[in-house]
């Protein structure tokens, strides 16, 4: 089901459902997709960013071509504020701050706990579409995480995500670096932790950023459905 979050004369945000895509692929099966819902219940909504198929969440769109050329570059400035949900395999731990550093993670400690992931991803040609890291021929990624919670039973973490770049795979990428692949991640999940999920455990829970028509404050949140 998707759910209408928001909409006003100049852009529109939706829930998507994990298992979609956001704009058409490749072949007649693939013509399912948010875009052409939207399209067939607002005529001028214009794509501006994509989610991963198996990725719910916060999706916005433009409803002009102007508004749509303005919202994208807010993007490409980044300085439209994201934030996942994911849960993960194993236990993660931001409270440790020993060091401000891990040369082994790229994993950088603030104060408020929350950790940054900084390592390269590039595109892995042999197995695409799947990324890989890459220090020498990867793009620059970095990606904050923070933990809200383990548990002991499942041995799962369920965190906060704050991506600063907006690499393709970028969440999933990192998270399996770390150690800790994201359940249901057919792309980058071992096989015991694809099986422990029957979808994707990634959820686009908000997005706040500067009304590009109105000049306010607009932020968005949507609760995930694990």
């Amino acid at each position: 089901m998707i759910n209408v979050i928001h909409a006003d004369p100049h852009l529109l945000v939706f829930n998507k459902p994990a298992g979609l895509l956001c704009v058409p692929g490749r072949g007649e099966d693939k013509q399912d997709c948010l875009s052409a819902w939207a399209q067939h219940r607002y005529p001028d909504a214009l794509v501006v960013h994509r989610l991963d198929m198996g990725t719910s969440g916060l999706v916005l769109m433009a409803r002009s071509a102007v508004m749509q050329r303005a919202l994208s570059q807010l993007f490409e400035q980044r300085t439209v504020q994201k934030r996942y949900v994911a849960i993960v395999q194993g236990q993660l731990n931001s409270t440790d701050t020993d060091t401000d550093f891990d040369s082994d993670t790229g994993e950088k400690v603030d104060d408020e706990g929350w950790r940054l992931i900084d390592l390269p991803i590039a595109l892995d040609w042999p197995n695409r579409p799947l990324r890989r890291i890459d220090a020498v021929l990867g793009k620059p990624s970095q990606t904050r995480w923070k933990l809200i919670s383990f548990d002991g039973v499942t041995q799962t973490s369920r965190l906060e995500l704050a991506p600063i770049t907006g690499r393709s795979h970028q969440l999933r990428v990192h998270l399996r670096a770390l150690g800790h692949p994201i359940l249901g991640d057919a792309l980058y999940a071992p096989a015991a932790v694809q099986a422990k999920a029957s979808r994707l455990m990634l959820h686009a829970s908000a997005l706040s950023f500067i009304h590009p028509a109105t000049g306010e404050q607009a932020t968005f949140d949507c609760l995930a459905a694990f």
